[in-house]
């Protein structure tokens, strides 16, 4: 089986090209490819698939096998294979994603593409939405209890996935693989959620931290950064256009006036390869 090794600012898939590959159980290959000592090494697993609504398709499986509806980083870097390898040559194109078609404008460096913005579509913010369990309201500096009856003030965001977002003044304080882990299990969330610590700068600037639903610890999640976005909005912490400091790049962000948000980043092709244990 061909791959290619891809990612957007650290968040790191293998990506398959079913146009000319076929993973018949990709919940079982997603794990074992993902490994970091014994696969290839990745966030999780990405195939391209043709589309009967769209210029291509992308599935998400995450370092666990669980399939996931939207990547933010990953769609980016699906738009890049795509035009770089001739699937289709249209700018803007569309990629279809457990989460409706998405749009992604592409920027181009002597014929390649290196960086995209993503029309991420409206974010839910009701908790059926989420899905989250409770009343039908939304969730704004609301607060969620873990164990040792330690309180965080969450806001939940829906970006086709959902993520909890938690404002703070002090990374130093954040156990995030232990709040992560909790937080995204939590009996709240049906479905688990993706968790994120955010400390603002200014109205413009904030810096995140990421526990991804399935993965763990990331260097970026472009549909987390785009909740943060909504959700400083909603608190009142930042305007509708911010810059993301991750812990592998920035991102830029915007809550346009459309009711969209759109993210604006890089897409980096690493290496190729043949992966010969299974399929």
């Amino acid at each position: 089986m061909k791959f290619t090794k891809m990612h957007g600012i650290g968040n790191d898939y293998v990506y398959v090209n079913c146009f000319e590959e076929e993973i018949k159980d990709p919940v079982k290959v997603a794990p074992i490819i993902s490994d970091r000592h014994s696969g290839v090494g990745s966030d999780g697993l990405i195939l391209i698939l043709p589309s009967k609504v769209a210029d291509c398709k992308m599935r998400i499986f995450n370092a666990d096998g669980s399939e996931a509806q939207m990547c933010g980083n990953g769609i980016r870097c699906v738009a890049k294979y795509v035009y770089d390898h001739k699937i289709t040559q249209k700018n803007p194109l569309t990629v279809e994603t457990l989460a409706g078609v998405k749009t992604v404008q592409l920027f181009a460096t002597n014929g390649k593409v290196s960086s995209a913005r993503v029309n991420m579509g409206k974010p839910g913010l009701m908790r059926s939405e989420i899905p989250m369990l409770g009343k039908e309201t939304q969730v704004i500096n609301g607060p969620l209890t873990i164990s040792k009856r330690i309180t965080f003030l969450i806001t939940c965001v829906s970006m086709g996935n959902p993520h909890c977002v938690i404002f703070i003044n002090n990374f130093d304080k954040i156990d995030l693989p232990h709040y992560g882990a909790e937080i995204e299990r939590h009996h709240s969330f049906p479905e688990r959620t993706n968790v994120h610590f955010v400390k603002v700068h200014s109205p413009k600037e904030v810096t995140m931290k990421t526990w991804e639903r399935g993965s763990g610890i990331t260097l970026a999640c472009g549909t987390g950064a785009s909740a943060v976005c909504v959700a400083g909005v909603l608190n009142k912490k930042t305007e509708r256009k911010i810059l993301a400091h991750l812990p592998g790049g920035d991102l830029e962000l915007e809550w346009a006036e459309d009711g969209n948000v759109y993210m604006t980043g890089p897409a980096t092709e690493v290496f190729t390869g043949e992966w010969t244990i299974s399929k």
